[in-house]
């Protein structure tokens, strides 16, 4: 890997995209989210370098107080409830939303938002209260001027979701359920290290725990990067550019998503340097053993399919990680792993083809309720 001066257009992103970036709520005000029938919450952050940061909650819609509709959450065509075939999150489940509710709150991989409307009303359906966060500097809360995704130490995202996690606490009093994808199960398994008995459970989605190859892979990737790093942290990598992974998921070409252009674009952010030291430090903490107590749900494709150029089979595989190194470092987070790997599955397992994620859905739920349901 070789560091390459900062690009110039839209990455940070320029005053031209300025105008499909959102702004913060009001302060302390749920707002409607672009995504149908949710609403998000915006929670300041501190002021860096590239100015005032922010990261939004988003939640499903509540109806107003006067009106006993329902807000229905919107699937891709033909995305059913596993068990009665209604569209997830319609009539009652997302209504009154009793304290006793057990939260969720979801946390998205690396160039990545949330969008997966259809995951929210399966938990919404059986009693979960869900709530997802854009962290600072991804999807709702990218600011224009600022290097998408960038953070100098996965520690930074303790502010967010602490705020997030008082936020939920204020309507629901149950240990919440972590889940994560890709980057996101990082960042939730290294917070729930330094937080131990704060969730109730962790359900890890393609977690990235390990660096493709091996733990030597990470060791030689570090040593490259170091005196790069120390130099200019926010230099760009110059990595392969290419789209295969958002064909795989996007409406546009071969999935099932209507994805934000900006938010998740066809090619993914560029790569800091300092952003992968970040994240190859996380994994060297796990490769040690996290120690977590907590049950840990890890859900994974059952092949990976590397290739420079593209092929069907990405359609039908996890084409960003190594599921097999994903499997062996899953049992360094804790004394209570289940790891399922589901066959066909793409890196975010709960975006795949809509017969693969019905069978992940239900295989998911029977572990949360045999190990973490009502106290």
């Amino acid at each position: 890997m070789s560091a390459t001066d900062q690009p110039s257009g839209d990455t940070p992103f320029s005053p031209s995209a300025e105008a499909t970036l959102l702004t913060d709520s009001p302060p302390g005000m749920w707002v409607p989210d672009l995504l149908e029938g949710f609403e998000r919450l915006t929670i300041p952050l501190e002021v860096d370098e590239e100015g005032p940061n922010a990261a939004t909650l988003v939640r499903t819609a509540r109806p107003p107080a006067s009106t006993p509709a329902r807000t229905p959450v919107r699937a891709p065509a033909g995305d059913a409830s596993v068990e009665t075939g209604d569209t997830p999150g319609e009539p009652d489940a997302i209504g009154a939303r009793p304290a006793s509710r057990i939260p969720v709150l979801y946390v998205h991989g690396w160039s990545d938002y949330f969008y997966n409307a259809p995951l929210a009303g399966h938990f919404e359906e059986r009693g979960y209260a869900f709530y997802a966060l854009d962290l600072r500097k991804y999807g709702r809360s990218l600011r224009p001027g600022q290097t998408p995704g960038w953070a100098d130490s996965l520690e930074v995202y303790d502010d967010e979701i602490g705020q997030a996690l008082r936020t939920i606490g204020r309507e629901h009093q149950q240990a919440p359920v972590l889940m994560g994808h890709s980057t996101g199960g990082l960042i939730l398994s290294l917070w729930a290290s330094r937080h131990p008995g704060r969730a109730r459970a962790l359900v890890l989605n393609s977690p990235w725990l390990e660096m493709q190859g091996s733990a030597l892979v990470r060791h030689m990737a570090t040593a490259v990067l170091d005196p790069v790093v120390r130099l200019q942290p926010k230099n760009f990598l110059k990595l392969p550019r290419v789209d295969h992974y958002w064909r795989t998921v996007s409406s546009a070409a071969d999935g099932d998503w209507d994805l934000h252009p900006l938010w998740r674009p066809q090619y993914a952010f560029e790569v800091p340097g300092g952003w992968l030291k970040a994240v190859m430090t996380g994994h060297a903490a796990v490769a040690e053993g996290l120690g977590l107590t907590e049950p840990v749900y890890v859900m994974l494709s059952d092949r990976t399919v590397f290739s420079a150029g593209w092929r069907q089979d990405m359609t039908a595989a996890d084409i960003v990680l190594d599921v097999e190194i994903l499997a062996q470092r899953a049992t360094r987070l804790g004394r209570h792993v289940t790891v399922v790997r589901h066959a066909g599955a793409l890196h975010d397992v709960m975006a795949s083809p809509q017969a693969i994620r019905r069978d992940a859905v239900r295989e998911m739920f029977r572990w949360l309720g045999a190990y973490a349901g009502p106290a």
